[in-house]
């Protein structure tokens, strides 16, 4: 019975301490709740969407066929399921061409008929999920957040790939704090992330994180973006509008900056006022010289050629000389030793 008692108390203990860990540490999250549905549940919807929308016994036999050898072929879900809308909406099988092929041109297609009253849910929802990631790869990602800001990971098949899609749009429109929620969102709480996802996804939250609108990256990352849209042929209103944000955070560093200067150059300027009573000269040039520039002779020996180096060290220590002061500054060195060889030769 005392054993018993004594090891009771130990796990006790130890799930103490496994509790406080577990409060304090980030490595233990919960368990994530968005996973890809079943592949016979979304069947089952398909076959469901099938009857609502009337289609033939004929239609649904293709259907039911290709749904088959494209589960053979290993499509994803969604894949499979848009080839299958394909198969029984002609607006479906339009926008599937156009998602199947690089853009054409600056005119997108008509999707308007997606958040129609009348077009199902079911529908709507993954072909906009699939015209979104279309959008991704056309690097148009205004009309991709559009597309995908409001859908929800249990709206369509592959919740994996609408959080990506949603974190991209977020990421590209330096969209930190959204972005930052849905990245942690796909990272954290979804079951069976693809490896690129996950090895992209953790680069943009570090990007994002270290983000700041007030730095010259973040002015550089707009005029980057404004160049995108004019390269899309993207030259309307927002266009300006981004535009008009970078000139006014470009005054506004700008001001900062000469603020910052200002406030360093008084600050010298007070700390030198008490040892410098008279202001240094504004321009760097030669001072007027108003004395004759003459004093005292020092005894320094009267043998011929003092002061006089070799001609190869004089012209070393003449270059030296252009090298660690500005070229005016030989000039007036040469022209002191000129003075000096005809002082030497006078007192001669």
């Amino acid at each position: 019975m005392r054993d018993s008692f004594v090891a009771l108390l130990c796990f006790s203990s130890l799930l103490t301490v496994a509790r406080a860990e577990m409060g304090s540490s980030e490595a233990f999250r919960a368990a994530p709740t968005l996973r890809a549905p079943a592949d016979d549940t979304v069947h089952e919807q398909l076959f469901g969407w099938l009857k609502t929308a009337k289609a033939s016994d004929a239609v649904q036999a293709e259907v039911d066929v290709l749904w088959k050898l494209e589960q053979a072929a290993s499509l994803s879900l969604a894949e499979r399921l848009a080839n299958c809308f394909a198969i029984a909406d002609p607006r479906a099988k339009t926008l599937v061409d156009v998602c199947s092929a690089a853009r054409r041109g600056v005119k997108l297609p008509n999707v308007d008929w997606l958040r129609e009253a009348g077009t199902d849910k079911f529908e709507a929802a993954n072909l906009r999920l699939l015209y979104g990631r279309w959008l991704a790869h056309q690097r148009l990602y205004d009309e991709l957040r559009e597309q995908v800001s409001d859908l929800t990971p249990q709206d369509v098949v592959d919740p994996a790939t609408l959080l990506f899609c949603q974190a991209v749009a977020h990421h590209q429109l330096l969209d930190k704090t959204e972005g930052m929620k849905v990245i942690d969102r796909l990272l954290n709480d979804v079951e069976q992330v693809p490896a690129r996802y996950r090895s992209l996804a953790t680069r943009m939250r570090a990007d994002l994180d270290a983000l700041d609108e007030k730095n010259l990256d973040h002015i550089a990352r707009r005029m980057e973006d404004i160049r995108r849209r004019l390269d899309l042929g993207r030259a309307g209103e927002k266009v300006v509008e981004v535009e008009d944000g970078v000139i006014k955070s470009l005054d506004k560093l700008i001001e900062d900056m000469e603020k910052q200067l200002q406030n360093q150059q008084q600050g010298a300027g007070s700390g030198k006022s008490k040892m410098m009573p008279m202001a240094p000269m504004q321009q760097s040039r030669i001072a007027e010289l108003k004395g004759p520039g003459e004093v005292d002779r020092k005894p320094i020996g009267a043998a011929s050629g003092w002061g006089d180096l070799p001609p190869k060290e004089r012209e070393e220590a003449m270059q030296q000389i252009g090298k660690d002061f500005p070229a005016h500054y030989r000039d007036v060195v040469e022209q002191y030793f000129r003075s000096l060889a005809t002082q030497g030769q006078r007192a001669e």
